[in-house]
């Protein structure tokens, strides 16, 4: 039986350590809290909003715990917005199966416990650089799913595949009870995300808080210096949702009343800060020479602009499992480790990333042909459209990012994508999408700010 050592609580961490288990390994967690203290005494990490893809997984897995209760997510409407006040293009896009958001305190608890009950270990306490070598004196291998914490540290950048020395946005999010369920005259419950060419994104995420149950998840993506950006010195979540609502109030005004009379879900339900995308080399060696794998954020970072950290993370303990599975009994040496990452990069991680950048990014020239061709997509389950299909296949995207991010960078890949969703009439379809904004631009310029959209 081999011995696999799992350094962090977090979901990816949790993740492996259970298809691990239920391989036939011994596992062993290690985690800076107990679960007691996730559930009661620690900040959120994140959204970690998770699609189908990923979810299949925790199914398999047997971790879906909140299945029939945390609202299941069935699209994206995003508006986008060139210019303050003017939503030029509005686009919603239905997944093939909804996504899910829960509480990230309440999984890892809940995922912590149940590790135990199945026969894995849990060992609590602070996890260093000079711990390392007496977990790999233990253990066949030692992961480090730590975040980008400290650890992070010992693995290497990867200078040729890291696009950024900066985090790209400053970030918020806030957890809130209070407002609508649903969104007033949208056919399905969606992500809603404005976004702001000139300042930033804010995403309203459908979520499943640890003691308030269904709630919302509000992320802000802000640029450096924009108007949006007034998130960075706050004291508390009450200064962060008071920040959100004025935002709000003031660059998309359309959605004040809908965080009209939200409010804090919890004391500790918000977070401040930045991400610098970064992809890190997947093994370090430790004085002894033996090497350890990085997994989740520890291996590659994501802005949360596409969703992909949980998701990519997911993902990657999954194919992980398998190699260590496929494995036997030989050693996990560091060429293996890499290894292993090259196969998951090159089948999905590059995908993950570049999609994440593009939404980073001014939107290219092909992504604008998207957003024309879809033009007039309204959600609706019982919409065939050509529209219809275009959005939905951009929204599937987030789900398996293989499926359309290279078009993004190919007018001609873009085109045939089109195409294909429109029985080959990419022509008419662009043709009758520019007609409807140019229809819609002409309406806005009549229209109050507060009533568009």
């Amino acid at each position: 039986m081999r011995s696999i050592a799992v350094v962090g609580s977090g979901i990816t961490g949790l993740v492996a350590a259970h298809g691990l288990l239920k391989s036939g390994c011994a596992v062993t967690v290690y985690s800076d809290r107990t679960a007691d203290e996730w559930l009661n005494a620690s900040r959120p990490t994140g959204t970690a909003a998770r699609f189908d893809d990923a979810l299949s997984y925790e199914r398999e897995l047997g971790l879906n715990f909140w299945d029939g209760e945390a609202p299941g997510g069935e699209g994206v409407y995003l508006t986008f917005c060139p210019a303050l006040h003017n939503p030029l293009i509005t686009l919603l896009g239905r997944f093939q199966k909804p996504f899910q958001a829960v509480d990230v305190r309440l999984q890892s608890a809940r995922w912590m416990v149940e590790l135990e009950r199945r026969g894995g270990q849990v060992v609590i306490g602070k996890v260093g650089p000079n711990d390392l070598e007496s977990l790999a004196a233990q253990h066949d291998l030692v992961i480090v799913a730590a975040g980008r914490a400290d650890l992070c540290q010992l693995f290497a950048r990867d200078d040729e595949r890291s696009l950024y020395d900066a985090s790209q946005r400053q970030l918020a999010m806030v957890i809130t009870t209070g407002g609508p369920s649903r969104l007033d005259g949208i056919a399905m419950l969606p992500v809603r995300f404005d976004f702001l060419g000139t300042d930033g994104e804010v995403f309203f995420v459908p979520y499943f808080h640890k003691d308030a149950g269904v709630s919302w998840n509000i992320l802000i993506e802000a640029k450096s210096g924009s108007r949006l950006d007034r998130f960075r010195d706050l004291k508390s979540g009450d200064e962060a949702l008071g920040a959100l609502k004025a935002a709000v109030r003031e660059l998309f005004p359309w959605d004040e009343p809908f965080v009209r009379n939200m409010h804090l879900a919890d004391p500790l339900g918000w977070l401040t800060g930045q991400v610098v995308p970064t992809v890190r080399r997947p093994s370090a060696l430790l004085p002894s020479g033996k090497a350890i794998a990085a997994l989740g954020d520890t291996a590659i970072s994501y802005d949360p602009i596409a969703a992909q950290g949980a998701n990519s993370g997911v993902k990657q303990a999954r194919h992980l499992v398998h190699r260590i599975v496929a494995r036997g009994s030989e050693a996990f040496d560091q060429r293996w480790i890499d290894e292993t990452f090259e196969l998951f990069y090159a089948s999905h991680a590059r995908h993950a990333y570049r999609f994440s950048q593009i939404l980073l990014e001014p939107i290219p020239a092909p992504g604008r042909e998207l957003l024309i061709a879809q033009y007039g997509s309204d959600g609706r389950a019982d919409n065939d459209s050509g529209p219809q299909r275009v959005a939905n296949a951009f929204v599937e995207n987030f789900n398996d990012p293989t499926l359309m991010t290279a078009a993004f960078d190919d007018m001609a890949g873009m085109r045939a994508v089109i195409g294909r969703q429109t029985r080959g009439r990419w022509l008419r379809s662009g043709i009758r999408g520019r007609a409807r904004i140019a229809r819609n631009q002409v309406r806005v310029r009549f229209t109050p700010p507060a009533r568009r959209v």
